[in-house]
């Protein structure tokens, strides 16, 4: 068990040392890993269960970390879509760090995985200052949180690869424009790129695919 009981600027650097060890650890064994943040009801969860469907539809093998503060609810629905998964409970902290994820890969076959998704704790907040040692980071908002999310969280859309506007199939009807959004962002993060989704109904998963640099030649017939 690593000792993270530091205090100061300990903390961050002891962090970046284990985000670093994860991410080496990661390469070595061939998993691409990628962090899914987000806010509660943002769908991050539907959008993993699609990305794991269509993932191994082309032959890829995938497993997750599920992180809530209670429960496995989540946990479950990844492995009835046939994923490799630890649950995560992280009681009364607000997001994951690399210590509980290097435990947590523990767990996993990673020998037998060509993708590890974690999904954080829903929040927009916390997760930002705790690096995990993935190749990337996606950020998912729901149209439904309304059309400021990213100026009033700029923090962890200025860090994150790849922002995914999920739920536009109920854009009009909330009144939110997801092209707002997506300005918003794309001033904040030049380098990120943009992926809009309906995670329900299977719109925008291979586009996402295409954003986080997973090649996935085959497509399933349910596409749409």
């Amino acid at each position: 068990m690593h000792d993270v009981r530091l205090s100061g600027e300990d903390v961050l650097k002891k962090q970046l040392e284990l985000a670093d060890a994860n991410h080496r650890r990661l390469k070595e064994m061939g998993v691409g890993a990628i962090s899914v943040l987000g806010a509660i009801g943002s769908g991050k969860t539907t959008l993993i269960e699609r990305l794991i469907d269509r993932l191994s539809a082309c032959g890829k093998r995938v497993g997750t970390i599920a992180a809530d503060s209670a429960g496995d609810d989540d946990h479950r629905r990844f492995v009835a879509r046939g994923a490799q998964s630890i649950n995560l409970n992280t009681q009364d902290d607000c997001h994951l760090d690399a210590h509980r994820v290097d435990h947590a890969m523990d767990g996993l076959p990673l020998e037998d995985l060509d993708v590890l998704f974690v999904e954080n704790v829903g929040n927009l907040i916390c997760p930002a200052d705790f690096p995990l040692g993935v190749d990337r980071e996606i950020v998912v908002i729901s149209v439904t949180e309304g059309d400021d999310m990213v100026r009033k969280h700029p923090k962890i859309f200025a860090q994150t690869d790849v922002m995914v506007v999920n739920k536009i199939d109920l854009a009009e009807a909330v009144g939110v424009d997801p092209e707002r959004i997506v300005a918003d962002y794309e001033r904040l993060n030049p380098h990120g790129i943009v992926a809009l989704t309906d995670a329900r109904h299977e719109r925008g998963i291979e586009d996402l695919i295409t954003a986080l640099g997973i090649e996935c030649t085959s497509t399933p017939s349910s596409a749409s």
